[in-house]
């Protein structure tokens, strides 16, 4: 799917970058990063935040370790000078996730930016990522979800 654009302009490059890195990014590739992010950045998503890009890659290091396969959908991109929303879906398979069933994830990032991002935060639902995909916590989640 072409993502839809909304701004005053082209989107900056540098939200090109991020795009096509998500796209290429492995456990084995994590030196793509130094191609997007600023040394000092700082990231956060619903289950931890770093600080620096030594950190980011530690992290992503420990995310990636086990996927088996991952990819994302961009839907719409929102940019402005110097920042960036961006919509998207993840379909990723995970051995330890559901038995390398593909999960499929909505989410939605903000960055800000000058030549790289300096910093980036992705908003999802961690139940629907993690809790309700094991075996005992996710039944009675998926239960209380139900009721409420």
């Amino acid at each position: 799917m072409t993502p839809s654009l909304r701004s005053a302009g082209p989107a900056p490059d540098v939200v090109g970058r991020l795009q096509a890195l998500f796209q290429e990014l492995r456990a084995d590739n994590l030196a793509l990063l130094d191609g997007v992010y600023a040394t000092g950045v700082t990231f956060e998503d619903p289950l931890h935040r770093v600080e620096g890009l030594a950190e980011l890659k530690a992290y992503f290091g420990r995310l990636y370790a086990a996927v088996e396969s991952i990819r994302f959908d961009f839907d719409t991109v929102i940019a402005g000078p110097g920042e960036a929303m961006l919509t998207w879906t993840m379909r990723m398979r995970h051995g330890r996730l559901r038995s390398g069933e593909e999960l499929a994830l909505p989410g939605a990032t903000h960055i800000r930016f000058a030549e790289r991002v300096h910093y980036h935060r992705d908003y999802f639902d961690a139940g629907a990522l993690l809790y309700e995909r094991l075996p005992v916590l996710g039944t009675v989640i998926r239960a209380i979800r139900r009721r409420v």
